[in-house]
């Protein structure tokens, strides 16, 4: 398969965990020919045709010996219809270019001609409409059932009086964050809590989301990644005594952890919106049962996920991509 990741600069990533890194690894092992950009590399002409300024790519794992890294070629400029497959892999933060590059996304996905659009045959994942409408935290209120308590808001008093309602604690996130920044924990009788919020609203312009805290969260957040819809594998991410955020990147320590009867319900309930929405790589998070996230835009844990438990996750997310291409 011929195969384009758009994404961050190879030379940011950390290889030692970097997800991507292990998707550019299994398809180079199979043999793929493949490329990669930024979404500064790509452009529309010529009829809404959508092109890459794109350089070709080998990735091959980390040795004991040494990492082996990438071996590069050349840059040139080629129409995205002339790839097989094209992974849209740039992290957040989702703004508005992030929205203009799904749709230069979409693009790829048809041919114009003068009958009007025809399929190309060059398929996105993941799909760049999920992307642009599937937010991450947003997504998940739509299963009231399996998330907590949550409001959606930039009214200031309106907030403040959630919070009042709650019996414990509150959790204020930005809609957009990623990687728990900008979540803090408050509760009501907090002296600060309207300063936090007129913070993070920024003095009541700014959308963010209120959630009742789950003390679960001191034993762990649980992301479980789901490929074409069914769970491939999961970790449990534990806070450090000096964060509440169950991020790694916030000092938390990663677990092996098993799926409860709890996780498998989760995974059965959002796992077929997913697969019909062309969301073949996601990972949602856990806590205490409860659903707090569909990440679709970049999400990790692959490399985690196989040290722990002995998998190689990469492997699943080709096989549905190749059982795909053949249905």
């Amino acid at each position: 398969m011929r195969t384009l990741y758009v994404m961050d600069p190879l030379s940011s990533l950390n290889l030692a965990g970097d997800s991507t890194f292990m998707l550019m690894c299994e398809g180079t092992r199979r043999g793929y020919v493949s490329a990669w950009c930024t979404p500064a590399d790509l452009h529309a002409r010529e009829g809404a045709v959508a092109w890459a300024r794109c350089q070709s790519v080998g990735s091959f794992p980390v040795h004991n010996d040494g990492p082996r890294g990438f071996e590069t070629g050349e840059w040139r400029e080629v129409p995205l219809t002339d790839f097989d497959v094209i992974w849209m892999r740039k992290d957040p933060p989702f703004d508005m270019s992030y929205i203009f590059t799904t749709y230069l996304l979409e693009m790829a996905t048809w041919k114009p001609s003068s009958a009007g659009a025809v399929p190309s045959g060059t398929r996105v994942y993941n799909d760049p409409r999920g992307l642009r409408s599937r937010n991450e935290k947003i997504f998940a209120l739509e299963f009231a059932d399996l998330t907590p308590e949550t409001l959606l808001s930039h009214d200031i008093n309106r907030i403040v009086g959630f919070t009042e309602s709650l019996p414990g604690r509150v959790v204020l996130k930005p809609w957009d964050g990623n990687g728990g920044r900008g979540v803090l924990v408050s509760q009501a009788g907090d002296p600060n809590l309207r300063s936090m919020i007129e913070l993070l609203t920024s003095e009541g312009r700014q959308f963010i989301l209120a959630q009742r805290h789950l003390p679960e969260i001191a034993l762990g957040d649980k992301r479980i990644l789901l490929v074409d819809g069914e769970p491939a594998g999961a970790m449990l991410r534990v806070p450090s005594a000096r964060d509440h955020r169950g991020n790694m990147h916030a000092g938390a320590t990663v677990h092996p952890c098993d799926l409860t009867v709890r996780d498998q319900h989760i995974c059965a309930t959002i796992g077929p919106i997913l697969r019909a929405e062309g969301q073949l790589f996601v990972g949602i998070d856990v806590i205490g049962g409860y659903l707090t996230e569909i990440n679709v835009t970049s999400p990790t844990g692959i490399q985690e996920i196989n040290r722990l438990n002995g998998t190689h996750v990469e492997r699943l997310v080709w096989n549905a991509v190749e059982a795909r291409a053949t249905a």
